[in-house]
């Protein structure tokens, strides 16, 4: 055989190979799609049939695929926390003001949560139904790279926050990643309580939306900002922005 053919030869292996790397990435994205599905009908507790019942398929075909229910839900929480991203970026670079741009922010998430909570609940807990990867086992991988989408996140809300107070961008970080975890945590309590139309702590999402973004951006913009000119808050009065520096009080005069 000579040189010529045998490169043939490699090619048309190459070919193969990345043709069935092609077709195996497909395909998993269709499971990950039915498995969203099934979850946003059935709830986090979905069965592995009813998975493979959505995307037409036996359950052993999805387990070539993915190695356990742990594997398939780390995909899926890739995928729904890739999705958020982009939509985060995407309102926060819409936005006219950093102030608007939090608001977005708070805003898309909320959206998305309300959207299917089902879902929501699905990728973020880890432990439903025994979901919980093993030490060591392949879906820790998967643990680390949402841990990324989370840090990607943090840096998008970093963002605004430093642009409208100038503090250096560790300080910015901090505060963003305190202000993903305080969204998170409101939104999660409203999927719980507060959106029940018929609730006696009922919340629109609107409702929430600004009232989450009054807490976040008056409070840290509110003690760092020295500049004299105020910030834009379009939920007060004349838009100005509540001062958090108290009053100097006047000093007595003295006895003459």
């Amino acid at each position: 055989m000579t040189a010529a053919e045998q490169l043939d030869g490699r090619s048309t292996l190459d070919g193969r190979s990345t043709r069935w790397d092609d077709h195996r990435a497909a395909r998993r994205a269709q499971l990950v799609n039915a498995a969203r599905k099934a979850v946003h009908r059935g709830g986090p507790g979905v069965s592995m049939d009813e998975i493979a019942g959505e995307a037409g398929t036996s359950k052993s075909i999805v387990y070539r695929y993915f190695e356990d229910k742990a594997g398939l839900r780390l995909a899926v929480a890739a995928h729904v926390v890739a999705t958020m991203h982009d939509a985060l970026r995407e309102a926060a670079e819409a936005a006219p003001t950093p102030h608007a741009a939090l608001r977005a922010m708070v805003r898309v998430y909320l959206e998305m949560i309300e959207h299917s909570p089902n879902v929501y609940w699905f990728v973020t807990r880890t432990a439903i139904g025994g979901n919980e990867p093993a030490p060591g086992a392949a879906g820790t991988g998967q643990v680390e790279a949402l841990g990324a989408y989370l840090d990607s996140v943090i840096e998008l809300v970093a963002e605004p926050f430093a642009r409208a107070v100038q503090v250096p961008q560790a300080l910015a970080a901090a505060w963003a990643a305190g202000a993903v975890g305080f969204v998170r945590g409101a939104g999660e309590w409203w999927l719980g309580h507060g959106s029940d139309p018929d609730g006696p702590d009922r919340l629109t999402r609107e409702e929430l939306t600004e009232q989450v973004t009054l807490w976040l951006w008056t409070g840290p913009v509110g003690v760092l900002h020295h500049d004299d000119a105020p910030h834009l808050d379009s939920t007060r009065p004349g838009g100005r922005a509540p001062s958090v520096t108290p009053p100097v009080p006047a000093r007595p005069q003295e006895n003459r």
